[in-house]
């Protein structure tokens, strides 16, 4: 049977378990946090970015979850800078075309702040710039997507978390920790 482990992704950590960057400046990676053999991401969370990694042992299940041909559908709580408007949230809904093509439509709705815990080091806050709260959903997953999708309309990113990946969420699952399902 396979293994499947949902891991709430710390800000600065690298999604894999190795570092192969810079020589003798090491950066935190999964092995700081999971230790269980043969288990491998299903995708990727970017170093800064946090929330839901999904890992597995089983090759086929982490194909499906992470090809974007299977349309798994990955929600994020988006922190953007800025106030959204229904011109904005509308491009985000029918799908905007970045350098690497057009994405899939997105599904968007702003959102109250989401209780988090806090985000270490704290997103800049600044006095005379608001900013709010999106609930993105997409069913791809290109590199840095939903930073470029929302400042190609507009709305610079300050913090992303992905919350859930098909069914699976962080619900109850603090930073730095991971059960299995």
């Amino acid at each position: 049977m396979s293994q499947v482990i949902l891991f709430n992704k710390p800000y600065d950590v690298l999604s894999q378990f190795t570092d192969r960057g810079t020589e003798g400046s090491p950066r935190p990676t999964l092995s700081a946090y999971i230790d269980l053999p043969g288990v491998y991401p299903a995708g990727r969370l970017d170093r800064d970015s946090e929330g839901l990694l999904v890992l597995t042992d089983d090759g086929k299940l982490q194909a499906r979850i992470a090809s974007p041909k299977f349309k798994k559908p990955k929600t994020y709580l988006v922190q953007v800078e800025g106030t959204p408007t229904e011109d904005q949230l509308a491009a985000l809904r029918l799908g905007v075309t970045l350098k690497d093509g057009p994405t899939r439509p997105a599904q968007v709705r702003g959102i109250e702040t989401p209780e988090l815990w806090e985000r270490d080091p704290p997103v800049r806050f600044r006095k005379t710039v608001p900013d709010a709260w999106l609930e993105l959903t997409i069913t791809e997953g290109r590199n840095r997507q939903v930073r470029r999708m929302v400042a190609h309309v507009g709305l610079p990113c300050l913090r992303l978390v992905r919350w859930s990946v098909g069914d699976w969420t962080l619900d109850g699952l603090e930073p730095g920790r991971w059960r299995s399902v």
